[in-house]
């Protein structure tokens, strides 16, 4: 396949800056895949995993919100967060979940509250889901 350029930026910085021969990414309507010359194309990104391919091998992270923006002469996935999945803390991630979930057993969560821990449990899913594949 043809490499494109490709880069990943989060609040940290670059996660990931090189040629790629795909990414697919979960955009807020469904899973996208980009190769190299793709039409110009930009989309909301909501919590999911991001596939990577370079040199025949993939590596997956686990995203949670963002935008990917395709243009002529590169690609670049702004997110808030994005995570390889070797490299996540699975015990971390597990302790994540255990929180969100026992937020959400609270009565008394405001309709905000409730959202910004449903938000926390996905991106704990999503996090445990990437560091087991």
């Amino acid at each position: 396949m043809t490499p494109f350029n490709l880069q990943i930026i989060t609040p940290d910085g670059f996660l990931f800056d090189d040629r790629a021969e795909s990414v697919i990414v979960r955009t807020t309507v469904g899973d996208k895949g980009i190769l190299a010359r793709h039409e110009p194309y930009s989309a909301a990104l909501g919590i999911g995993k991001v596939k990577v391919t370079t040199n025949g091998k993939s590596r997956f992270a686990a995203l949670s919100a963002g935008i990917i923006t395709v243009g002529s002469d590169k690609t670049v996935i702004l997110a808030q967060s994005c995570e390889w999945g070797d490299e996540i803390d699975k015990k971390r991630a597990e302790i994540a979940r255990n929180t969100a979930k026992e937020r959400l057993s609270d009565p008394t969560l405001s309709a905000n509250e409730h959202a910004v821990a449903e938000f926390k449990l996905k991106r704990a899913l999503n996090r445990l889901e990437t560091v087991n594949r």
